[in-house]
């Protein structure tokens, strides 16, 4: 996980492959997310996919996830 630079994976969404990159550090906290939600990696991404509007790319709307995920999870 020391690695920065980011890291290309698949996802199917809405029945279709597509890729995103992100930093090992945010792979392994989505993840966790996913988990911790009791969905897949895939129905997480898709969920955060419609979410996200069109202002921002999904690999940043992945990191904010992330982050909004961590922060709520070191105030309890």
């Amino acid at each position: 996980m020391s690695d920065a630079r980011p890291r290309k994976r698949s996802l199917t969404l809405h029945g279709h492959r597509t890729s995103v990159s992100l930093e090992d550090a945010f792979w392994v906290a989505f993840v966790e997310m996913a988990r911790a939600e009791g969905v897949s990696v895939n129905a997480l991404a898709a969920r955060i996919d419609r979410d996200r509007g069109v202002t921002a790319g999904l690999a940043s709307a992945i990191r904010v996830a992330v982050l909004k995920y961590v922060r709520a999870s070191t105030e309890n």
